[in-house]
């Protein structure tokens, strides 16, 4: 039986048509690679990556959540600090008198007192949840006090107002790209400002202090843009 010679340019077409699939797929896993990823800011089993820097308060893992508890406002802070990301958490506030919130790019002070930016957790009837409140500093950002100011009737929304579901769980996401600050409360879009205060810091999760009220957490997670 005769051999069969193909032409070089044809045994060359081959060469490269059997090498598509493998490139595709080393493109298909460096692109994998860099992409960033979600990471679990709670492990779901204890407190690893979190401190109270307080010398008051107390902070407790149960079932998988985080626990708050304490007769002072204060706040679980992260170990490390962040600048540009996507956050998401699910909050649950106790019944009755109720307030909490979630710092980020928050600073602290030598004292250990945590002041910046915060994600309202709001359990009062004005229903502010997922406005932007700048504790030890300037307070409120939006919506603004007082209550009736005609700027909330434009910028706070029954919508926004809405958000929350009282003494159900709740999910936040935050997410930070340079000066821009956006919210989140159960997927409405509840905040988007620019601000150039803060561009790295900590996260928080904060006990408001009133006695007896335990204050829950879970599912937090990061996505770091940077």
């Amino acid at each position: 039986m005769s051999a069969i010679i193909m032409p070089a340019h044809t045994l060359d077409f081959m060469k490269i048509k059997n090498c598509i699939p493998v490139l595709a797929l080393i493109t298909f896993a460096s692109f994998s690679l860099g992409k960033k990823q979600w990471v679990d800011l709670f492990n779901g089993k204890d407190l690893t990556g979190w401190e109270n820097p307080y010398t008051w308060g107390e902070a407790k893992v149960k079932n998988g959540m985080i626990e708050l508890v304490g007769n002072k406002k204060f706040f679980l802070s992260t170990k490390k600090q962040y600048s540009d990301f996507e956050f998401t958490a699910e909050v649950k506030l106790p019944e009755g008198q109720a307030n909490s919130g979630f710092l980020f790019r928050a600073q602290r002070k030598p004292s250990g007192q945590m002041f910046g930016y915060q994600a309202e957790v709001d359990g009062a009837e004005r229903r502010w949840s997922g406005g932007l409140y700048d504790e030890g500093r300037r307070k409120w950002i939006q919506p603004i006090k007082p209550v009736d100011d005609p700027q909330n009737a434009k910028t706070w929304t029954e919508e926004k107002r809405n958000a929350l579901k009282r003494n159900d769980w709740n999910r936040y996401r935050i997410k930070c790209v340079g000066e821009k600050l956006q919210v989140w409360v159960n997927g409405i879009n509840t905040l988007d400002i620019i601000d150039n205060l803060d561009s790295k810091g900590y996260f928080g999760l904060q006990h408001h202090g009133e006695k007896g009220q335990v204050y829950r957490f879970r599912n937090i997670k990061i996505k770091e843009l940077k």
